[in-house]
């Protein structure tokens, strides 16, 4: 069984001073304009191919997935999101910049 279990339930109990704990794992999503995030070109563990990865999103996985979905249309390529990361196929580094910069995200270039 792969993943995490998500037990939402709200259990009863006797104890007067008994918090229900509703706090959720994920970060809430930060304004695009307070996050700096990071592009980096990657040529190892893809079986040759070029990825951009961009990393230090902070916000929910959902949030993540849907920038992710963005970022691969607008580049026209395929990816995934995941783990905090986003990752587009190719040498994509300037369109993705662009795009995030234009969605009011702060971008830096990491690597050659």
């Amino acid at each position: 069984m792969g993943g995490k279990s998500k037990n939402n339930r709200i259990v009863y109990s006797t104890n007067p001073d008994f918090e229900a704990d509703t706090d959720s794992d994920e970060q809430e999503t930060l304004a695009p304009s307070k996050q700096l995030l990071e592009v980096h070109l990657d040529k190892k563990h893809r079986g040759g191919k070029v990825a951009v990865v961009v990393k230090n999103y902070v916000g929910t996985e959902d949030d993540l997935k849907d920038l992710g979905k963005m970022l691969k249309a607008a580049c026209g390529v395929g990816g995934s999101a995941k783990d905090g990361e986003i990752i587009v196929q190719g040498d994509k580094r300037e369109k993705v910049m662009e795009f995030l910069n234009k969605k009011g995200f702060q971008t830096k270039r990491v690597g050659s």
